[in-house]
């Protein structure tokens, strides 16, 4: 029996799966699929899989990714995956992690619920998490699924230094990723700075401070989900404004829905827009001029070892 792992992929996420398959030696699983014309899905596993390990590879970038993710999954472990392991390099809902308001649905938690609900393979199922806006998210996750973190520094970093050039400051957008931007200057060894914000509405906020001197100098924003990209320019204003000479924005997840891309890449504010391949919109933006970190080999050592036995 061929010991080889075997990696499927959501439709988007071929690229994410292709590097995979490259570095672990794995074979790669193909899936029949169409929709019908009421939007049904259907899918099938064409690849035989009974009694061997399975990676599923899927970006959960809205409700029917994650739907069709949780369906796939389940029919791989009726159909005899030994384990089944999940890579998915972008959670969705994961700002909502807590309910702030009476009422409020927290749908990182019932996501989680339902990933939990996919029926257990023989040696288990796992699911492989990137930089997730909450450090309590993988406890959300019950049962046999069990929830890893895997952190996006180790490739960060490299792409920091590189953007950011000899000498520079890296910037939070706000307060709430003061913490994490800190912990990668550190790390880079360079000055960190800090924006301070005051609430005026339910959906905006202005800026009041930036808590650093960054005249004449670079500023590398970081922050790890670039949305509308709304906060993001006006914390770019704010240093700006205080003497910053350039300006680069990067992220580790790319959403960047509708026309974001546009706003962002037409404000002037930037010389560059750096995110990882995470989103599918990010790698469908790397002809737009997006620049573009690779994260699949951040979760190879985690799906790297002997392979479980079926005896």
């Amino acid at each position: 029996m061929d010991d080889r792992p075997v990696v499927f992929s959501l439709l988007g996420d071929e690229a994410v799966a292709e590097e995979l398959i490259w570095q672990l030696d794995a074979e790669r699983g193909v899936i029949k699929r169409r929709q019908f014309p009421d939007g049904e899905h259907y899918q099938r596993i064409l690849t035989a899989i009974e009694g061997r390990r399975v990676i599923l590879v899927g970006a959960l970038v809205d409700d029917s990714s994650t739907l069709r993710l949780y369906d796939l999954a389940c029919a791989l472990v009726n159909n005899g995956a030994l384990r089944l392991e999940l890579v998915i390099p972008y959670f969705a809902y994961s700002t909502m992690e807590r309910a702030v308001h009476p009422g409020e649905v927290v749908t990182a938690k019932t996501r989680a619920r339902l990933l939990s609900a996919i029926p257990p393979a023989s040696y288990g199922n796992r699911a492989l998490l990137l930089d997730l806006h909450s450090e309590g998210i993988p406890h959300y996750f019950e049962g046999g699924l069990t929830a890893t973190h895997i952190y996006s520094k180790s490739a960060l970093v490299p792409a920091l230094r590189r953007f950011g050039g000899e000498d520079f400051v890296l910037g939070s957008t706000d307060a709430g990723r003061a913490k994490w931007v800190e912990s990668l200057a550190n790390d880079l060894g360079v000055d960190a700075a800090f924006i301070l914000k005051r609430r005026v509405s339910g959906s905006s906020t202005v800026v009041q401070a930036v808590h650093a001197d960054v005249r004449g100098r670079r500023v590398v924003l970081y922050d790890d989900m670039i949305r509308t990209g709304g906060s993001l320019m006006g914390a770019a204003r704010a240093y700006r404004d205080a003497g910053a000479t350039a300006l680069v924005a990067v992220c580790t997840h790319g959403v960047f829905p509708g026309d974001a891309w546009d706003r962002l890449s037409g404000s002037g504010l930037f010389e560059r827009i750096v995110a990882s391949d995470s989103h599918p919109n990010a790698r469908a933006l790397k002809a737009h001029g997006l620049d573009l970190i690779p994260i699949a080999h951040l979760f190879t050592p985690h799906l790297t070892g002997p392979a479980p036995s079926a005896e």
